[in-house]
């Protein structure tokens, strides 16, 4: 099939009406940057003379904040935070990002995830990472916290159009909290769609998820090397998931869009030039094409979306977020390149 850059463009305008609600392993990402000055006389270490602080919303937060950025705030979150500063933090950056975080749940006995990263430059030479402190708890979440967050599902679900089960297997998503979700969602009539690494399985009954290629090829069990893998792959993982469409990322090769018909759609990669960072590029694809299957755009034209968005934040370092304005600017500047695009049809 070609590409309609008529009804693309009508998707990417309807995108802000959508509301959604992302469900998950909520974190922090703490960047220090400083100065290098010299080695310590106390251990064979660097010392850097701190310049500044950038606080970035990272893990399931990032794809709140793309949602966020999109819709003009229409996003809330339900997870889990600690009783320490790095919370208020957190909280203060999802206020930033116009993102709801009145149902956060706050257990005392966790720590709020912060991955700290601390770079360091010399002389105007590029800034690299020197060391990452990871503060989160590995402990199963308490049946405490899982009932308050069972509660907060059962008051925030309704408001929203779509839900983003959000899974870094740091604990909020029990099975419990999973089933009760899809459930509600189901009852109700919302979109689930879900960003999960392994245990796919988990998830039966979500309307969709996006699994990166690698973490496919461990949950289905061989390696995929052509289209008819990619495609027994993606029919596999619905077989497994009850899902209706399964959007498989394949890095620089695009994604593959299967559906529970058996058809199959290629999606090339639009932009390969000006990579920069694909941090968080996962989170921006899960995002966007969550709003717009919530805003009724067909799956096809939802995954073209999160192509597109992904192709624009990856120019970006750390975790980006785009916006309509700039996702109609990338349109109008290769519509002559996006119509000459064929995207693949391998029907049943």
């Amino acid at each position: 099939m070609k590409i309609d850059i008529d009804k693309l463009t009508g998707y990417i305008k309807s995108l802000s009406a959508a509301k959604i609600l992302v469900v998950g392993d909520l974190a922090l990402d703490e960047m220090v940057y400083g100065d290098t000055e010299r080695i310590s006389r106390e251990a064979p270490v660097l010392i850097l003379r701190h310049t500044h602080t950038n606080l970035i919303l990272g893990a399931a937060s990032n794809a709140a904040h793309n949602a966020s950025t999109i819709n003009n705030g229409k996003v809330g979150v339900i997870g889990i935070v600690g009783e320490d500063y790095q919370a208020n933090d957190l909280k203060a950056c999802f206020e930033k990002a116009g993102v709801d975080c009145s149902n956060l749940v706050t257990d005392k006995t966790r720590k709020t995830v912060t991955k700290t990263r601390i770079s360091g430059s010399c002389f105007q030479s590029i800034t690299q990472q020197i060391v990452r402190i990871d503060r989160q708890s590995s402990e199963p979440i308490t049946d405490e916290t899982e009932a308050k967050i069972l509660e907060r599902l059962e008051k925030a679900i309704p408001n929203y159009d779509a839900v983003i089960l959000s899974d870094y297997h740091i604990g909020t998503l029990t099975d419990k909290v999973i089933k009760s979700a899809i459930d509600l969602c189901k009852k109700l009539d919302k979109k689930v769609i879900v960003d999960a690494q392994k245990n796919l399985e988990r998830y039966y009954g979500a309307t969709s998820m996006t699994p990166n290629l690698p973490d496919t090829q461990k949950h289905v069990g061989f390696y995929i090397k052509s289209n008819e893998d990619l495609k027994k792959a993606g029919k596999n993982l619905i077989s497994d998931t009850g899902a209706e469409y399964v959007l498989i990322t394949c890095g620089e090769e695009g994604m593959a869009l299967v559906s529970s018909d058996g058809c199959m759609k290629r999606i090339p990669v639009f932009n390969k030039s000006k990579v920069f960072d694909v941090t968080g590029a996962g989170d921006t694809v899960t995002a966007l094409y969550s709003i717009a299957l919530a805003s009724g755009a067909e799956p096809v034209y939802a995954a073209i979306i999160g192509n597109i968005a992904a192709g624009i934040v990856i120019k970006q370092f750390g975790c980006a977020t785009t916006t309509v304005d700039e996702l109609l600017e990338f349109v109008e500047q290769n519509k002559k390149k996006l119509e000459k695009i064929e995207i693949g049809d391998y029907n049943e």
